[in-house]
């Protein structure tokens, strides 16, 4: 195997463990106030992601830099194609990290609501732009012959595209969905459980639809096994949620995994097609950086990459305890009485 063809695979792999593990944290932001009645059950839904949400956007940033290093013409083409949707992405992200980190500053519920609101919107905007702008790489876009994109805005804007964000925002909240029911108890567990069942149907419809012309329009052949493997494990998650909820996440997990399978091996070889002419298109032999930088990466991520692994791991596994409303402690700004009527709740 080539090292070019092996970079792809490593991009594959940083972007399915992108949707993984960010996949549910945009769920939880998506649900925020739905499964949060009140402000304790949504410091319980946010507490659930706290620990970890960050790090998770950490296989971004490597997914990127390892674009930028590997394949430099697809970078730019990319980004520069790609640009207001990847920057809207971007000041979304950004304001939800800071919504985490403020909402909790000063003592107002109007303060808290303000804040409650960025993170919804820092999960459902990127959540339906990251399908969007991947729908868009597997339809190809109109390149020139220096492969820079002379499109619109409105290009990107498709039927096949927008339905590519919708599948992704239904796959996202359910997958956060049975996050929390595998980490909860109480209300927001049971809410969870209600919302995972009643949007579960939404995901298989819209993930199987753009699944399937996915398939038939741009798929490798081999792709449809992965297109199955998704249906299946959507299917099986809503049969075992609210009684084998570890099971049921690990079959939304393995849900993302087989559509980011089907998504980038229906790209493979090429990495941007060009939809003006295919003579134009991006792929993984003309977009690459040069044999000696790609062997200097290899050598860095075969040692750098099971460091990262084990650490991501165990901090999983440190907080991995269920959490309720017991855990949360009333706002320390409350009257003593105030307190105790929250704590009774």
């Amino acid at each position: 195997m080539a090292l070019t063809d092996i970079w792809f695979l490593l991009i594959a792999v940083l972007w399915t463990g992108y949707f993984v593990l960010e996949g549910f944290d945009f769920g939880v932001g998506a649900l925020l106030h739905v499964v949060g009645r009140d402000e304790t059950d949504r410091r319980v839904a946010i507490n659930t992601i706290g620990p970890v949400w960050d790090g998770n956007e950490v296989w971004l940033l490597v997914a990127g830099g390892a674009t930028f290093a590997a394949f430099p013409e697809w970078y730019a083409s990319l980004f520069s194609g790609f640009y207001l949707p990847l920057l809207i992405i971007l000041v979304a992200l950004i304001v939800r990290g800071v919504a985490f980190e403020f909402r909790g500053k000063i003592d107002s519920d109007r303060w808290r609501r303000n804040w409650d609101r960025a993170i919804v919107f820092g999960s459902v905007v990127p959540a339906v732009l990251w399908g969007v702008a991947f729908a868009n790489i597997i339809r190809g876009v109109p390149l020139d012959a220096d492969h820079e994109y002379t499109g619109t805005l409105f290009t990107l804007l498709n039927p096949y595209a927008l339905l590519g964000g919708l599948a992704t925002l239904a796959l996202f909240v359910l997958h956060g969905a049975v996050f929390l029911t595998l980490k909860t108890h109480g209300p927001v567990r049971e809410r969870a459980v209600t919302i995972a069942r009643g949007f579960g149907l939404a995901a298989v419809v819209a993930g199987g639809a753009f699944l399937l012309w996915t398939e038939v329009a741009y798929g490798a052949g081999w792709t449809l096994a992965s297109v199955v493997v998704a249906a299946a494990a959507l299917l099986g998650a809503l049969w075992l949620v609210n009684g084998r909820d570890g099971w049921a996440f690990t079959l939304t997990a393995l849900a993302i995994v087989a559509t980011t399978v089907t998504l980038f091996g229906s790209l493979y070889p090429d990495v941007l097609p060009s939809s003006t002419d295919p003579a134009n298109s991006l792929t993984t032999t003309n977009a690459a950086s040069t044999p000696y930088t790609l062997t200097i990466m290899t050598w860095v991520a075969a040692a750098f990459t099971p460091i990262v692994l084990l650490y991501q791991g165990w901090t999983f596994w440190v907080f991995r305890r269920r959490i309720g409303r017991a855990d949360i402690p009333p706002p320390a700004g409350l009257p003593a009485r105030a307190r105790a009527a929250e704590a009774a709740r």
